[in-house]
């Protein structure tokens, strides 16, 4: 039995809508989580991300655990408490920012040594630090196993190396973490681009038995079609009644075809790092409000829109502000992206429930420009 039960309400194709019940809090499912990096959505106040219909939000475990520090987010309360949100988090292990942005480290079976990319300071994580840092200190409800993300491209050797060590990682994640009525432990996949290693992957993870599975080493650059061709086999390996949750993903079209193919969570920083360079994302695909020819532009990102952000101000005005350079228009883009998304999400959820899922993504995938 799951920590958090998992209802799922209804399948159309592979396609899955349902809700994973916390204590905090409904997630609807699928699900987009926005990306709190350093306990903060960029640029938003936690009300403006409420406001878009966000259930959860993700915390990471890396930036945290450097600054200001888990211990300290503990002493002041917690992760919920610090950032004043309410609703579920779900924190990251911190494995992919340690091979990503450490400028050295690492990986033994033991653990995996790195330097701060801060101050150079060096920092050792174990799959038990990591669950004292997620479940202990920042409090998150939903916490990520320690894994080793393996770079794209990887012969099949380097990968099954990888996939073997996430998987004991995981095991010793699970010990470490122990029973919880109050927060759940997703383990990861891992496997790269290799059926027989997501096979073996997903096999042994089940094993050792997780509240929910993430399917990680996707979207590090090898390119949304071998993703879809991965996520054709993956997700079906999981168990059924488990959420299934593709980590650092993605594009709006991504979203659609993994829901397509049974995925049911996500998370990507693309929202508000598009919001802060000016781009803006709508049903017919991204606008770069940057251009000149949306100077004169007097209608709204989405007038149907309750994010005032997407409905309340002209492309004009949006364009005036991120051309001059002012916070405002960095603020206003990446609210409206946010909202985009939970939109793009809760479409998909009626669509499934209303047995035409098949048509929605084709209408959408027509839609773009």
């Amino acid at each position: 039995m799951a920590t958090f039960p998992f209802e799922l309400t209804a399948t159309d194709g592979a396609a899955r809508t349902g809700v994973l019940k916390t204590p905090r809090g409904d997630i609807r499912t699928p699900a987009f989580m926005p990306v709190g990096t350093a306990g903060t959505v960029k640029a938003l106040t936690v009300d403006q991300v409420a406001q878009t219909g966000a259930d959860i939000l993700l915390g990471n475990t890396y930036h945290l655990m450097l600054r200001p520090t888990a211990e300290r987010v503990k002493r002041l309360g917690g992760l919920h408490r610090f950032m004043r949100w309410d609703k579920p988090i779900l924190t990251d292990s911190g494995g992919f920012q340690v091979m990503s942005l450490s400028g050295i480290s690492k990986v033994t079976e033991e653990a995996v040594t790195f330097a701060s990319h801060l101050d150079g300071s060096k920092h050792v994580l174990t799959p038990e630090r990591s669950m004292e840092i997620q479940a202990d200190l920042l409090g998150s409800d939903i916490v990520m196993q320690l894994d080793e993300c393996v770079a794209w491209p990887a012969e099949e050797a380097r990968a099954r190396q990888g996939m073997e060590l996430s998987a004991r990682w995981g095991a010793r994640s699970k010990a470490a973490f122990g029973e919880r009525e109050s927060q759940a432990l997703f383990g990861i996949q891992q496997g790269s681009t290799f059926e027989n290693l997501r096979r073996e992957s997903s096999k042994r993870l089940t094993e050792t038995g997780f509240d929910g599975y993430a399917i990680g080493g996707l979207a590090v650059g090898e390119g949304h079609e071998a993703m879809c061709e991965v996520l054709d086999y993956a997700p079906a390996m999981l168990p059924v009644d488990r959420p299934r949750y593709l980590m650092g993903v993605g594009k709006p079209i991504d979203l659609v075809e993994a829901v397509a193919r049974g995925v049911d969570m996500f998370d990507c920083v693309l929202p508000t790092r598009s919001g802060r360079h000016g781009q803006a994302w709508t049903w017919s695909g991204p606008l770069n409000m940057k251009n000149a020819r949306f100077a004169e532009d007097d209608t709204p990102l989405d007038e149907t829109s309750a994010c005032p952000a997407s409905s309340g101000y002209s492309k004009a005005y949006l364009h005036h502000l991120i051309r001059s350079e002012e916070i405002l228009g960095q603020v206003l883009l990446s609210w409206h992206n946010i909202a985009f998304f939970q939109a793009l999400t809760a479409a998909m959820r009626a669509a499934i429930a209303e047995g035409r899922f098949e048509a929605f993504r084709r209408d959408f995938k027509a839609g773009l420009q």
